[in-house]
């Protein structure tokens, strides 16, 4: 998203702390070299005051973990020391205005004491529940840190000058109209934010390691992958260390097998690249918004395997609204029920998105939805025009 910015001839500074900078400070240096006005300005990550190991910066680090429970209030607690060193910043930059994650509530009063406008960033979807959709602590208004956090969070981007969301007006028209005609909001639909990156290295540097991990779900998926008789592209987690585990959790002889068939990936893969090209048929996805939008702007039908939060919602719009995927079954949180999905059902869903009548539907919609997903972001476009508004309004606010 600075990059979009920057690309439209705004001065652009990403604030960030110092383990958090090089994860995109190769991609910002290249885009320096080519004439936008971008840099990096790093504040120190408050860890050991709000008593975190050092190298905490990001929920990378622990959220997956066995401490995870431990160590997600103090983050938060340090997340809400950044206040400080970040007014210190405002107070010398004085910007024309900041978009801050919707997980930094006290941004919204630091942009109120200096007079700048906060937008508030969403890196979920437009998507709104019904009261009989949101999950039970919610709805027992249940009292615990996180949920008086999640309050903080929602009320400051009430007071905030409005929301930038990665999503694009075609994607959900109905919650996009909802948000600004029904509830009165202020709202710019800015994506997707990855279609503004042209170059092939940068999308080779963007992707995760999986989350599915357990050695009985790996043999799961294994066994389901072979059975299907598709050829595939497997991506696994390494461990802890970096080095890859014992393959007590493949078949034996499932590599032998599968020769010529499938890759397995140890570690990291390049997932914006591998959706790019034309030979990948489909795409299994957790459901995290990024990932959900990569596989609808590479027009591809997805098999849906949420694993926690709000993925179970980003499925259901893949599975039950854009009718371009299909899900596995999983139904509740991983890491807090276990749940386990059995090999039957990975490959009764990797053959139904890839083979027969329903399958070729399903990938000409996906195809027609990655489409209209380029040209959003294209001159004329949805999302290029939103963008311009936000800048005329941003420009006209200036003394």
């Amino acid at each position: 998203m600075a990059k979009l910015f920057a690309s439209r001839g705004i001065k652009t500074t990403i604030i960030t702390t110092p383990l958090n900078a090089p994860l995109f400070s190769k991609t910002i240096q290249k885009n320096k070299e080519l004439g936008f006005d971008i840099n990096i300005l790093t504040i120190k990550f408050p860890a050991a005051e709000a008593g975190l190991p050092e190298g905490y910066e990001n929920t990378d680090a622990f959220i997956f973990s066995e401490n995870a429970k431990e160590m997600t209030p103090k983050f938060l607690k340090a997340t809400t020391l950044l206040q400080a060193p970040f007014e210190k910043v405002l107070q010398e930059c004085h910007p024309d205005c900041f978009v801050a994650d919707m997980f930094f509530p006290w941004a919204t009063d630091a942009a109120a004491k200096f007079g700048i406008p906060r937008l508030v960033f969403h890196g979920t979807s437009d998507i709104k529940l019904t009261k009989k959709q949101l999950p039970d602590y919610v709805r027992e208004n249940a009292e615990n840190d996180f949920s008086t956090f999640l309050k903080a969070c929602k009320e400051a981007e009430l007071r905030s000058y409005g929301v930038v969301v990665n999503s694009f007006y075609e994607l959900e028209p109905a919650y996009a109209d909802y948000y600004k005609k029904v509830l009165g909001r202020k709202a710019w639909n800015l994506g997707p934010v990855s279609l503004s990156n042209r170059d092939t290295e940068d999308k080779a540097g963007r992707g995760k390691e999986t989350s599915i991990d357990q050695h009985s779900q790996l043999k799961e998926i294994a066994a389901g992958l072979e059975a299907s008789g598709q050829q595939f592209i497997w991506v696994v987690k390494r461990n802890k260390k970096g080095q890859e585990d014992k393959e007590d959790w493949l078949p034996e002889g499932f590599e032998e097998r599968m020769e010529g068939m499938g890759l397995i990936i140890r570690g990291w893969a390049p997932q914006v690249l591998i959706l790019d090209h034309e030979a990948i048929g489909a795409f299994v996805t957790h459901c995290g918004w990024n990932s959900t939008l990569e596989g609808i702007t590479a027009g591809k039908p997805m098999v849906t395997w949420p694993i926690f939060a709000e993925q179970f919602y980003n499925e259901k719009l893949v599975t039950e609204v854009l009718k371009t995927g299909v899900g596995v079954g999983a139904k509740e949180w991983l890491r807090m029920h276990g749940d386990h999905v059995k090999s039957e059902a990975v490959e009764k869903t990797i053959t139904q998105i890839m083979v027969g009548e329903e399958a070729e539907e399903t990938r000409s919609r996906a195809k027609k939805l990655g489409e209209t997903a380029r040209k959003a972001v294209e001159e004329g476009g949805s999302s290029y025009s939103d963008f311009n508004a936000l800048i005329e309004e941003l420009r006209r606010r200036r003394p």
